[in-house]
């Protein structure tokens, strides 16, 4: 049953809470990339190497993919407000300690437990989201979220890259602060109590992990968005020693990269509250294409910069259908399964970034890089249309156990 919003006013279809759950996948997005710009600051200043300086990088997205299911569980009879709350305030806190980390293995520590929110406000939003509207929008409420994920990769990482190296690479964390502050006390204001809602039950959290439906969405979403990372970890040097483009014409490429997720992103949600596993199939078809057609786009310029575009529309475009299946397939277990699904995407884009390394290293090459990609999506698709069909098997024995009733 939807929660029935009261004492809230919205000109828009979404209440406000749904925007201060996008402002809050903004901060988490900015904190997690933001490293990326800064790695030669963090590491001169901590003392350490570029390579050890990347493991900040790695160890948040392990973070993510172990710790967001774990605490998941481990707060699993908190209700869901509460939670979401006690996260952001978490989350404020591990980017302070960032911002004041006097050594490696501080930074580390700060790292994970910003990871760990990570996963479960994700996790924890989606179902908020998907509860908050009807049940026609609730594939579009959820990546109306994650679309602070998205210009966290437009505007959030840019600027906090600009900013660290304008002001030092501590001041990105302390802005982030700030802005998880703001988060934290809107959705405190906006986001109603949830009427009707039960406490979730341990076990039957655990029992998602016994559902061959919710397994195999997680596969879906491993393949079907790895497949994006093994391309996208290695983008800049394919660009300028393939394509050809100089690296001040990456920035502007990425950027029009971050503009097709945002729209993939919209649209894909759109798509997936009218038909969910026909959208996701057709994306996942205009996914593969687009990355094995990179392999020869990529020696043009001009043909480039249209396939990095519908790349990246593609690519997002997955993400509300990957969240609301593991979200329909886990009624009565949803919280867990979510945090699952952000794991897998995370874990994805890990393993997506370790086989494109490997194929880098390999006589295959960086030309190689989309083709293979596209291997690994190819993949997604065929683990959602075996999904699909499993669907179409559970109605037909239903219809069988109705005639013989």
């Amino acid at each position: 049953m939807n929660t029935v919003l009261s004492g809230q006013k919205s000109s828009s279809r979404f209440p406000l809470a749904i925007y201060m759950l996008m402002i809050s996948a903004f901060a988490i997005g900015t904190t997690e990339f933001v490293i990326m710009g800064i790695l030669p600051e963090v590491a001169g200043d901590l003392h350490i190497s570029i390579r050890k300086a990347g493991s900040l990088v790695s160890i948040y997205a392990l973070g993510v993919a172990i710790g967001g299911p774990l605490l998941t569980i481990l707060t699993v009879r908190l209700p869901r407000k509460i939670l979401l709350l006690a996260l952001m305030a978490l989350f404020v806190a591990a980017n302070v300690l960032s911002a004041n980390a006097p050594s490696y293995t501080v930074m580390m520590i700060a790292r994970i437990l910003s990871s760990f929110t990570h996963g479960t406000v994700f996790g924890v939003g989606s179902v908020i989201a998907a509860k908050l509207v009807s049940p026609d929008k609730r594939a579009s409420a959820i990546a109306m979220m994650f679309i602070g994920v998205t210009l966290a990769n437009i505007l959030g990482v840019p600027l906090g890259t600009f900013i660290g190296q304008a002001y030092g690479w501590r001041a990105p964390f302390w802005v982030v602060s700030l802005l998880g502050i703001f988060s934290l006390v809107a959705l405190a204001i906006f986001i109603p109590k949830l009427n009707n809602e039960q406490p979730p039950n341990f076990r039957q959290e655990l029992s998602v992990l016994r559902n061959p439906q919710v397994l195999l969405t997680l596969l879906m979403t491993v393949f079907g968005f790895g497949g994006v990372f093994v391309v996208f970890t290695y983008i800049s040097p394919l660009l300028t020693e393939i394509t050809g483009f100089q690296e001040s014409t990456v920035t502007l490429l990425l950027l029009l990269f971050g503009v097709g997720l945002t729209l993939g992103n919209i649209v894909g949600g759109k798509l997936s509250d009218r038909k969910l596993l026909p959208s996701l199939v057709g994306i996942l078809i205009l996914l593969t294409m687009v990355l094995g057609l990179f392999t020869f786009t990529s020696h043009s310029p001009w043909a480039t910069v249209i396939t990095i575009f519908v790349w990246g529309f593609a690519a997002f475009g997955t993400v509300p259908g990957f969240q609301m299946r593991v979200l329909d397939k886990a009624k009565f277990a949803p919280n867990l399964a979510s945090a699952l699904n952000i794991g897998a995407f995370n874990l994805g884009g890990a393993l997506g970034a370790w086989l494109g390394g490997m194929v880098l290293e390999s006589p295959l090459g960086l030309q190689s890089l989309p083709w293979v990609a596209a291997v690994v999506t190819l993949l997604g698709l065929f683990v959602t249309l075996w999904s699909w069909h499993g669907d179409d098997k559970d109605k037909n024995s239903k219809k069988q156990k109705t005639c013989v009733v």
